[in-house]
C-alpha cells in the first residue's frame, strides 16, 4: 500500500512563484508519510505568449523550476513525478518534458509528450504546440513506489495505443498530468481518464490545472485518482492545493484475474476494406 500526494495547480508565468509553489508542496507531502507526489503538466510556466515565455524557457541543466524540485525531493525524502516542464531542446526548440525524481534528488526518467495539441476548439480557441514544441519519440516505464508507472501527458490521453504499449509493458499505474481546456475537459476529462484505467487494468494518477491563469487562459482542475475497476478515488474539484491517496497494487491483479483483458490482446490484422 502506497500513500501518494497529487498537486494541482493554477502556474503562473513566474517560474519562481511556481517553483516556491511545487517546494511547499514536497515538504507537507513529505510532513504527511507521502512516498511519491504527482503534479500537473507545464507546473513550472504557463504563458500563451510565447514570445515572454521564451525568456524563461532553458536547457534541462539550467532550469531553476527543476533543480529547486530535485532539491526538496532530495530533502523531503519521496518521489516525485514532476509533470512537465517546458524545456529547450539543444536545438533551440522546446520540448513539454516530464521528469520522475527520487528521494535523492535524482533525474531517473524522462518523458517528452508524444502528441502535440494542435486544434481549433468550437469555444473559438485555437490552439498550435507544434508551433513551439518538438513532440517525444519514447514512451517510458519505470518502477517506483507506487508500482510500474507508465508516463503520458495531457493530450496523449486521447491515444490508446499509448496506453496498451505501457500496460503491455507492466505499468500498473499510469500518470497523466495534465492542462484540460475547460470545455474539453468537462465533455471528456473523467470518461477518458476511467476507461484508460479500466482497458490497462491499472491505476491512473491525473494530477491538473485548474482554474484561471495569469496569461487569461482557463484550465479545468478535477485532478484524479483512479483505480484498475474504473472507480474514481480521488477527484480534487476545481480548488488548487495537496491531496493524498492510497494505492493497493493488490488491487492490479484482483482486476486483471477479473477481467484479463491484458491477457487476452492479439495483434490487429491488417483491416479489410468493403465498399
Amino acid at each position: 500500500m502506497a500513500k501518494i500526494g497529487v498537486l494541482q495547480m493554477t502556474s503562473g508565468i513566474d517560474p519562481a512563484v511556481n517553483a516556491a509553489t511545487l517546494v511547499s508542496a514536497i515538504a507537507e507531502a513529505a510532513g504527511a508519510g507521502v512516498s511519491m507526489l504527482f503534479t500537473p503538466e507545464m507546473s513550472g510556466l504557463i504563458d500563451r505568449d510565447r514570445s515572454r515565455a521564451a525568456a524563461s524557457i532553458v536547457a534541462e541543466a539550467d532550469d531553476p523550476v527543476l533543480a529547486a524540485v530535485r532539491g526538496a525531493a532530495a530533502e523531503g525524502g519521496l518521489w516525485v513525478h514532476l509533470g512537465s516542464l517546458a524545456v529547450r531542446r539543444p536545438d533551440g526548440k522546446f520540448a513539454n518534458r516530464g521528469f520522475v525524481i527520487d528521494p535523492m534528488g535524482a533525474v531517473r526518467a524522462r518523458y517528452d509528450k508524444l502528441h502535440l495539441f494542435d486544434v481549433d476548439l468550437p469555444s473559438g480557441e485555437s490552439w498550435r504546440e507544434s508551433s513551439a514544441y518538438v513532440g517525444g519519440d519514447t514512451a517510458v516505464v519505470i518502477d517506483t513506489p507506487a508500482g510500474k508507472l507508465g508516463t503520458s501527458i495531457c493530450y496523449d490521453l486521447r491515444f490508446t495505443d499509448l496506453y496498451r504499449a505501457l500496460s503491455d509493458a507492466g505499468a500498473t499505474i499510469l500518470s497523466v498530468p495534465a492542462a484540460f481546456t475547460q470545455p474539453t475537459g468537462a465533455a471528456h476529462w473523467h470518461v477518458l481518464l476511467r476507461a484508460r484505467a479500466i482497458e490497462a487494468g491499472a491505476f491512473v494518477v491525473a494530477a491538473a490545472q485548474t482554474g484561471v491563469h495569469a496569461d487569461g487562459r482557463e484550465t479545468y482542475g478535477h485532478s484524479l485518482v483512479v483505480d484498475p475497476w474504473g472507480d474514481v478515488l480521488l477527484d480534487m474539484g476545481e480548488a488548487a492545493g495537496l491531496a493524498f491517496a492510497k494505492i493497493d497494487l493488490a488491487r492490479v491483479d484482483q482486476v486483471r484475474s477479473r477481467i484479463p483483458v491484458i491477457a487476452h490482446r492479439r495483434t490487429i490484422p491488417p483491416v479489410s476494406t468493403v465498399a
